[in-house]
């Protein structure tokens, strides 16, 4: 007769059970709501609520013999923790969201499967398979993640893209005679992109029609060459690029000619920013004026930079400045340039969100609050006749008097524990949209008054576009926008949704306003031309433009268009 306690007695069931809920939510729960704080929070608390449940029927309901049960429950810890120690550093986060869902998988599969084995070989067994399943994952990179939270893995010894680019292209030297005087010539006769989003910072285009049958005039690629990681865009002016990368421990700004991608010049920092999620590398992109570059690192150093050979017109420490901590996703605010100021939000506390240099010494002008967490950038634009500053962070929104930094309105719209990306869209009529991710979804504020006193109220607030980190465009009354990983037509009258389709991942899109045509670049690197029509979605082409993970904005300047990602970057005419 067998006694109570014979492995060959375990009660699995509620063993199964608990890891198929366990996975159901870590795994299904972001299928269901992708892009929300529920599958954030999923994602963080199944694998932990998971192991402790499963600790719970190891210890008291499983039937196991005693030193089975503590046997079991010391090697998941034990293996957890050694994992860590031993894991790549990007590894840390996916061994919790992916590790322990697998142990704990593993584990009741191998118990039931060893119940019968005697005791020796069930437990050695029962170790190899906890150490098995962690030590998988010493084995990995993580290359980050993309916007739905999936994780990029890579063995672990394996070249990154930056290796095989530091390998192949040593880090060119500060100074090129590359660009011809016929190539710089041509372009600078033609449409300038001054740094992040174009002019009004805002991805609309005029003046501009392209062929939209892309089988019989596909887009004729001029160029292409790697580049450093970082999710910089480009500033286009006078015949060159500007753009900001990482080459190793230098964190660089780099000029290349437009017309062939060759490299110009270079300006370097000794300084490394890195996190797991989305990797290394500065995330602000350079602003060009009056003949000179300015650059925020994602550390939050900022340079003023001479614009035809890198040469220092000033440099500050912005953090510094304004006694801000590196934000978890590094400092990201590009400058923006009015007057004779350049504005960058850093988070500083004590009303030093906000921090405005003189463009001639770099000392700084004035500070001004503006929420401590955000990812979007300074958006100048004028509302009832006064010019204003509008800066979006996980507060809210704040207007700020551009000569002196007076906040002139606020609007409260807080994100628990999170900061908004995207920029500010305005309407023909002046109301101010504010795009937020996580299911907040976009919200309409109607701003009256003046400089003594300002109106704020809310129009309506929709759910029908929920732009995560991916910038929206306003064009005849409506607003298109990724809601997630699809497109989005939002009516600006009401909010109401009018269409949702076509999936091109966490991308990026700009609109050719003459053509109610939307230029979309999507997250796996794949370019798009749809129709910016309120009556449904219709996509007119798609054609492969640069492989890797694709975040950063594309620009369209005298025809052509430069795309980039933390790989590779390459320019395309369209006309």
């Amino acid at each position: 007769m067998r006694s109570k306690n014979d492995a060959s007695e375990l009660r699995i069931w509620p063993g199964a059970v608990i890891v198929l809920l366990q996975w159901v939510t870590v795994f299904g729960v972001g299928r269901i709501a992708p892009g929300t704080p529920l599958q954030f929070f999923s994602m963080m608390g199944g694998p932990l609520g998971g192991a402790l449940l499963l600790f719970l029927w190891w210890l008291f309901g499983s039937r196991a013999r005693w030193l089975d049960r503590l046997g079991g429950v010391a090697a998941i810890v034990i293996g957890f923790f050694a994992v860590i120690a031993l894991a790549h550093p990007s590894m840390q986060m996916t061994v919790f969201v992916y590790g322990i869902p697998l142990v704990c998988l593993t584990f009741v599969v191998g118990a039931y499967a060893t119940r019968n084995w005697a005791d020796g070989r069930r437990r050695s067994s029962m170790i190899a398979i906890v150490v098995g399943s962690f030590g998988l994952f010493a084995l990995l990179r993580s290359d980050g993640v993309r916007g739905d939270l999936g994780v990029e893995l890579a063995l672990r010894w394996s070249a990154t893209a930056e290796d095989r680019l530091l390998a192949t292209e040593p880090l060119f030297g500060k100074s090129l005679p590359t660009v011809g005087a016929d190539d710089e010539e041509q372009a600078r006769s033609e449409t300038e992109w001054p740094g992040f989003r174009g002019g009004s910072r805002d991805s609309i285009v005029s003046g501009v029609r392209i062929p939209t049958d892309w089988n019989s005039s596909p887009p004729g690629e001029i160029w292409r060459r790697p580049v450093g990681p970082g999710w910089s865009s480009f500033a286009v002016v006078g015949g060159r690029l500007y753009t900001q990368e990482q080459r190793g421990e230098e964190e660089i700004v780099a000029c290349y000619a437009a017309a062939t991608g060759e490299p110009v010049w270079i300006h370097r920092e000794t300084t490394r920013f890195w996190e797991p999620m989305a990797g290394a590398g500065p995330r602000a992109t350079p602003t060009v004026h009056d003949g000179k570059v300015y650059a925020l690192g994602a550390t939050g150093i900022l340079n003023a930079l001479d614009a035809a050979d890198a040469s220092p017109v000033w440099r500050r420490d912005a953090a510094a400045d304004t006694g801000a901590k590196t934000p978890e996703w590094g400092f990201a605010s590009s400058p923006l340039i009015v007057d004779n100021l350049a504005i960058v939000h850093t988070g500083g506390e004590g009303g030093k969100a906000v921090v405005a240099y003189d463009l001639e010494t770099g000392e700084p002008r004035w500070f001004a609050p503006a929420g401590t967490t955000s990812y979007s950038s300074a958006h100048l634009t004028t509302i009832d006749g006064v010019r204003q500053v509008l800066m979006l962070t996980g507060d809210g929104a704040t207007s700020l008097a551009p000569e002196d930094g007076t906040v002139l309105w606020e609007h409260a719209w807080p994100m628990e524990g999170g900061a908004r990306i995207v920029q500010p869209a305005i309407t023909d009529d002046g109301d101010v949209l504010i795009g937020t991710g996580f299911g907040m979804g976009l919200r309409r504020i109607a701003l009256t008054g003046g400089a003594e006193r300002w109106t704020v109220e809310e129009r309506w607030t929709s759910t029908g576009l929920k732009p995560y980190f991916n910038d929206l465009v306003v064009h005849r009354g409506h607003a298109y926008g990724f809601d997630g990983r699809i497109l989005s037509c939002v009516e600006l009258a009401t909010g109401e949704r009018k269409w949702k389709g076509g999936r091109y991942g966490h991308g990026q899109m700009m609109l050719l306003a003459d053509q109610d045509l939307l230029i979309v670049l999507s997250e796996q690197g794949e370019l798009a031309l749809v129709s910016a029509d309120p009556e449904g979605y219709s996509e007119l082409a798609r054609m492969p433009a640069i492989e890797g993970k694709t975040w950063n904005h594309p620009v369209l300047a005298g025809g052509v268009l430069y795309v980039r990602n933390g790989e590779e970057m390459a320019a395309f005419r369209l006309l």
